[in-house]
């Protein structure tokens, strides 16, 4: 399963998540079990270097960082720091087993520490507020990325269904009322329109229903290891029944490509730009559909050789139904939903998806990484 980043935790951000009680038990223990550690660390090295017992304060200083690390607060490491300078004076300097304030240097050796300690605290807190304001950060904006999509999907659908659903009830309509006045080849005219316009929002629900596969607000979904040629040539066989007068050459690498995806969603992308070629390049030339194999990814290739997309289309292609505005002459059958959802799945697979002009027509690209969402998130992180 994908997830985007700001939706992963750090361990530290966990632990502060956790009720206060809770935290403070786990700090507890964390300084419980530093402190044994230290104390059991220092008398291991007495007993091997015993002549030696400057650098059992080192130990007391290693375990005062990992403390101002993972516990609440300063008041752990300071109480910490206590601990040390006393257990120093307790049990690795002579006289042993009694405290002596009065050696040359302790109070040097108990400042030292608790600047240390203190320093330490103040550090980590910083660090933690700067990687939580951070983290707050890609929350919003991946929150306002998905705002943006779901915004534009309303409004691509608000369009793209209200007009087959226009056109099926005003064909129906005329149909009913004048039935006994129209020619045979009206009549057939008005159902073939009907049918036309029912395939269509057919072909939307479909959509739809695809973008139900994605997960919440994380754009994530389920993958396993698929191949490419299968799921290309499922693509293709459904296309073939809705169009099958459609001419497409296909060119797929040789070598067997497996990469993890959900099926039923790439096979959606793909009938989507695919059908988009066939409807609105104004060309009956074939179109060619390519599959490219590269080291960290796989990109297919939709291209056609007809007029190919505007500038207006270009600079907002994915965000708005901006097919749907256009004034071509098959303007009832806009595309804009089929691309906002294209892009939503290839988004949630964390790959790219882009539209381009070529020389002789228009072009689109969607690429596919060959590692898995979770190894990216890692990567990341």
């Amino acid at each position: 399963m994908f997830r985007s980043f700001s939706d992963k935790k750090s361990p530290r951000k966990s632990f502060r998540l956790k009720p206060p009680f809770t935290r403070h038990a786990i700090s507890i223990l964390i300084c419980a079990a530093c402190m044994l550690c230290a104390t059991l660390a220092s008398f291991l090295y007495q007993h091997i270097v015993p002549d030696n017992h400057a650098n059992v304060a080192l130990f007391y200083i290693l375990a005062l960082v990992i403390i101002a690390r993972w516990t609440v607060g300063y008041g752990y490491g300071i109480a910490c720091t206590l601990f040390s300078v006393i257990a120093i004076n307790y049990l690795f300097t002579y006289p042993y087993y009694k405290l002596n304030f009065t050696l040359t240097g302790y109070p040097i050796t108990f400042l030292l520490m608790s600047g240390i300690t203190l320093i330490l605290c103040t550090m980590t807190s910083h660090m933690t507020i700067q990687s939580e304001m951070i983290a707050e950060r890609e929350k919003r904006l991946a929150e306002a990325e998905m705002e943006k999509m779901r915004a534009n999907l309303l409004r691509a659908i608000s369009h793209d269904l209200r007009t087959p659903l226009t056109g099926i009830i005003g064909n129906s309509s005329l149909f009913l009322e004048s039935q006994n006045d129209l020619s045979s080849t009206e009549q057939r005219t008005i159902m073939t329109n009907i049918y036309e316009d029912s395939n269509w929002l057919l072909n939307m629900v479909e959509n739809l229903l695809s973008v139900t596969r994605i997960q919440g607000d994380s754009l994530s979904i389920n993958t396993t290891e698929e191949p490419v040629e299968e799921v290309v040539g499922e693509a293709l066989e459904k296309l073939k029944k809705r169009y099958p007068d459609a001419a497409i050459r296909v060119k797929i690498p040789e070598e067997f490509l497996m990469i993890p995806m959900d099926a039923v969603l790439i096979e959606q992308v793909t009938i989507n730009l695919l059908e988009n070629a066939i409807v609105h390049s104004g060309s009956i030339l074939p179109i060619d559909f390519i599959v490219e194999d590269h080291p960290e990814h796989v990109s297919f290739i939709v291209r056609d050789y007809g007029k190919g997309l505007s500038e207006e289309k270009l600079q907002n292609l994915f965000e708005t139904g901006t097919y749907n505005n256009s004034r071509s002459s098959d303007s009832r059958k806009g595309m804009g939903i089929g691309l906002s959802i294209c892009k939503t799945i290839i988004t949630a697979h964390h790959g790219t998806l882009n539209g381009r002009n070529h020389a002789e027509g228009a072009e689109f690209c969607f690429t596919l990484p060959k590692n898995t969402g979770k190894d990216m998130d890692h990567r990341n992180e």
